[in-house]
């Protein structure tokens, strides 16, 4: 059995009905004959695929229905498995030892990010990157620890230099004391964890930040892209921003925010918001430099 296999099956095997148990009907014999082909596709790609599981396990659903989705999709969005190879429902099972109900699920959870396609007669299909649904969280986390992480990095940085100075502008005129206090407590919050050096508390309350700014803006097409905020909050490597190197200019940059939409003064909001967005002058500049209102 392969270590990945291994792996998910001892975390999981407890958490997930969908894996099958001794004897169960629609179990998948792992054992092969010696000298069964496996395919390239799945052998070239599990170094890799073990230290993804690794680090992502339990990240996003549980069980190994969880765990399956997670590795399918990040051998689909690395290129492990390329566009147009079909997947062998049979063969997925056999790979991790998981039942058809676990395969079955996982499969339809990719379809719906527009990474696989199923059709009669021609089976379960990778589709091209160009069909992928690319503001998925999944998918943004993916292609973010992936080859496609500088690309994904720029874009990310690019579409929130897009959404967030707008949000602030609209968010000024939408005064509610609620909101607005639970942003002055996320500086706050982010000041005392600054001075503690504990950038995981600063890192939650920064993203709380952010997806309340969006929230109040009080424009629900915005507000649904408010998951693609909080998703690049949570991924790392590439070109920074103000808000993922806590110091104190990103905090006076959130306290200013603050400032501005306490006086409704939406400009103000949305040069401050340009400001923290802005990537720092050490490293490549991925967006334009703040604009004169």
């Amino acid at each position: 059995m392969s270590t990945l296999a291994h792996t998910m099956m001892t975390a999981a095997r407890s958490a997930d009905s969908g894996l099958a148990t001794p004897g169960e009907l629609d179990r998948y014999p792992y054992a092969e004959a010696p000298g069964t082909d496996r395919g390239t596709g799945w052998d070239t790609a599990e170094p890799d695929l073990g230290r993804v599981g690794r680090r992502t396990a339990g990240s996003r659903g549980r069980g190994l229905h969880g765990q399956l989705v997670q590795q399918l999709g990040q051998m689909i969005v690395s290129g492990d498995l390329g566009a147009d190879r079909p997947l062998v429902p049979e063969e997925i099972g056999q790979r991790f030892e998981v039942s058809r109900t676990v395969v079955r699920e996982s499969l339809r959870v990719l379809e719906a990010k527009g990474l696989v396609s199923a059709r009669p007669n021609v089976g379960t299909r990778v589709r091209p990157v160009s069909d992928w649904n690319l503001l998925d969280p999944d998918i943004i986390e993916w292609r973010a620890y992936g080859p496609q992480r500088d690309d994904q990095r720029r874009e990310l940085s690019e579409l929130r230099w897009t959404i967030e100075p707008l949000a602030a502008r609209l968010a000024a005129g939408h005064g509610r004391e609620d909101v607005q206090q639970r942003l002055t407590d996320m500086v706050g919050i982010m000041g005392r964890a600054l001075g503690q050096g504990d950038a995981l508390t600063f890192a939650r309350a920064d993203n709380e930040y952010h997806s309340l700014l969006i929230q109040v803006a009080g424009n629900r097409m915005l507000e649904h892209l408010s998951g693609i905020v909080s998703a690049a909050l949570q991924v790392s490597g590439g070109p920074v921003t103000g808000c993922e190197r806590p110091n104190e200019t990103s905090l006076a940059h959130h306290a200013r925010i603050v400032d501005a939409l306490a006086g409704g003064d939406g400009a103000a909001a949305e040069a401050a918001m340009r400001q923290l967005l802005t990537v720092h002058p050490e490293v490549e500049r991925v967006v334009p430099a703040p604009r004169e209102h």
